[in-house]
């Protein structure tokens, strides 16, 4: 193909590509009966309502305490989830990673396993939970579990096989088993980019973890929903400036490890 017809080719391809997508948001406009004019023109309102309400007041930092008593609770409980989750996901891993696997058969279904787990949102595992355990901290922690066990297995998985084969077969030339080559190789060329992610899910899970409280009444989210519900904005914007704070603190905390270690 000439070099003209090429970028033709590429060139027609997108616009029909930019055709299509402005086709799809003006049906979705037209089914939804949105008017886009009226929806910007709400913005500054909508704006200038959450600066006159959502203003912590004196009642609001009243209830800091309790706030930061259940900042903590979901804090841990997203800790707790990432990091057991992570142990078993990294187990898994090594079964469904090519490198590591004892039998070509582990291979498909762990793989399975950490797909089904990690395509199903945290909020959708909460509502199945929800049946099984109510509303209680269990419901949160297996629903933040579930999600990070899949996402650490798969990316597990793929930094495994990143590693490459000679290094385990050079192991396996000594003499060694199967457990001084996970030992001895896999796990330290792995360990920094497994650190790495388990940090990235805390710092998710966290955010996460303010939405499943909303669903199953436990946590910082309980009480955002608890104190909007009740037309308490001052005190439901003091737990979302706490929430942020200790997101951001998370974050620089795990930015640093992150420097030091890798």
């Amino acid at each position: 193909m000439q070099p003209d017809a090429f970028f033709r080719r590429r060139r027609l391809q997108s616009a029909l590509f930019f055709i299509a997508i402005v086709a799809i948001t003006y049906g979705g406009m037209v089914l939804t009966q949105f008017d886009l004019v009226q929806g910007l023109g709400i913005i500054p309102r909508a704006f200038a309502w959450g600066v006159v309400n959502f203003v912590p007041d004196e009642r609001a930092w009243a209830r800091l305490p309790r706030i930061l008593e259940k900042l903590q609770e979901t804090v841990l409980v997203a800790v707790a989830s990432s990091t057991i989750a992570s142990i078993f996901g990294l187990g898994l891993a090594l079964l469904g990673a090519n490198t590591t696997r004892p039998h070509p058969w582990f291979s498909l279904p762990a793989r399975a396993i950490a797909s089904v787990f990690r395509n199903i949102d945290v909020s959708v595992w909460a509502l199945i939970l929800l049946f099984s355990f109510g509303q209680s901290g269990f419901t949160g922690f297996f629903a933040l579990f579930f999600v990070t066990f899949g996402f650490i297995t798969r990316v597990m998985v793929e930094t495994i096989d990143e590693v490459g084969i000679e290094p385990v077969e050079a192991l396996r030339a000594t003499g060694a088993g199967y457990a001084a080559i996970i030992s001895q190789s896999v796990i330290p060329a792995c360990l920094p980019q497994l650190i790495s992610w388990v940090l990235y899910m805390i710092e998710t899970n966290i955010r996460s973890a303010t939405l499943v409280g909303i669903l199953t009444g436990t946590g910082i989210g309980f009480l955002f929903d608890l104190y909007f519900k009740n037309f308490s904005y001052g005190s439901a914007s003091l737990v979302v400036l706490t929430t942020v704070a200790a997101v951001l603190i998370i974050e620089a905390v795990s930015n640093y490890i992150r420097r030091t270690i890798l």
